[in-house]
């Protein structure tokens, strides 16, 4: 079926991604959440739709350019959420020109990012919703306390062009529990003031089955989940079956009875580790370790003999789908019965 592909290339099994949307889409409904995806795990306007059909409100951007390739790419891209802290005059700028073509919010964790945004906007006679962005453990972007939440949130309210909008986190995995309790707090001040909090959005795939556990959350904002990867099956949230993108390498040199190397390296496979021991998971083979990349070629060891020949092809799911995406132009779209067909991914490398 692939024998006319050249390598290394890109799969997705749009079958499975399909069954892996639909699966946390009934969760969602379920337990009455909004589900908001994150584009970044496929950079696709084909899947996002995929992802509205079946029920998604909007999307999840993290830079404008990246929103803007979306948008661009789709008629039907009408609500977008840009989880990022947005500075600078020519990025603002793009931020209004954009909030005239889709229903637009925003986050912000400081005061220079919330009187920028208001400046932009209020100077454009516009209105533009804004998250408070909440560090609930990931220790990444967001504030460290709810009481922080709160002054931000009237800072919000009360700025000419903005509307506050609720609170946005990025919990760690694991950190269901926190979540519930930073945003009930943090909530419950900020209504203290007079404000509303009309919504509370999280995210984060290897949690996403339990995001009912924190119910003040109103929507969840799940990435990975459309593909999986090495690392969610290693966490338990899926199986292989379920790896919707693969990466297709080639056999190019069995130097020794125990040792291979492919035309994947770093530049195809990710060198991120995510908490695992080498490179990806070779379908069919466990047997197999992919343990070292350099650029244009994958290393891949075996315990004893490794029985691979020049040539001959693999499938391989790598730790990290999305920065996968990323590297790549265009990638093959499969399935079932169906010829392979080339995609350009018109939001990669979209770092502005």
């Amino acid at each position: 079926m692939f024998d006319e592909i050249q390598t290394p290339a890109v799969l997705v099994d749009i079958d499975v991604a399909k069954r892996n949307i639909e699966r946390f889409q009934a969760y969602a409904d379920a337990h009455g959440l909004k589900v908001r995806p994150h584009i970044k795990t496929h950079k696709l306007p084909a899947i996002a739709e995929m992802q509205i059909d079946a029920g998604a409100v909007g999307i999840t951007c993290q830079k404008v350019s990246e929103a803007e390739a979306m948008v661009a790419g789709s008629g039907r891209l009408d609500d977008v959420l840009i989880t990022y802290n947005i500075l600078g005059d020519d990025k603002l700028h793009a931020l209004v020109a954009l909030s005239k073509k889709v229903r637009l919010a925003v986050v912000a964790d400081n005061a220079t990012v919330i009187d920028g945004l208001a400046a932009a906007f209020a100077a454009a006679g516009g209105t533009l919703r804004v998250f408070v962005e909440c560090n609930t453990g990931a220790d990444r972007c967001g504030v460290g306390a709810p009481q922080e939440a709160a002054e931000l949130a009237a800072r919000i309210a009360s700025a000419p062009g903005l509307e506050f909008a609720g609170l946005m986190t990025y919990p760690p995995v694991g950190g269901t529990g926190k979540v519930q309790a930073f945003m009930t707090e943090s909530k419950a001040l900020i209504e203290a003031k007079g404000i509303a909090a009309p919504a509370i959005t999280s995210g984060g795939s290897p949690d996403m089955m339990s995001a009912h556990l924190a119910p003040v959350t109103t929507e969840y904002r799940p990435g990975t989940y459309v593909y999986n990867d090495r690392s969610l099956v290693a966490r338990g949230v899926c199986g292989w079956d379920d790896c919707a993108l693969t990466v297709l390498a080639t056999v190019v040199s069995v130097p020794a009875p125990n040792r291979a190397i492919i035309d994947a390296g770093s530049k195809t496979l990710t060198s991120d580790l995510l908490g695992l021991t080498g490179h990806g998971h070779v379908l069919g083979r466990p047997d197999i370790a992919i343990d070292q990349l350099s650029e244009e070629h994958g290393r891949l060891r075996a315990e004893g003999d490794i029985g691979l020949k020049v040539g001959q092809r693999l499938r391989i799911v790598p730790n990290h789908a999305c920065v996968v995406t990323n590297m790549v132009d265009a990638l093959y779209v499969v399935g079932k019965d169906k010829a392979p067909e080339l995609w350009p991914v018109p939001a990669r490398g979209k770092i502005i």
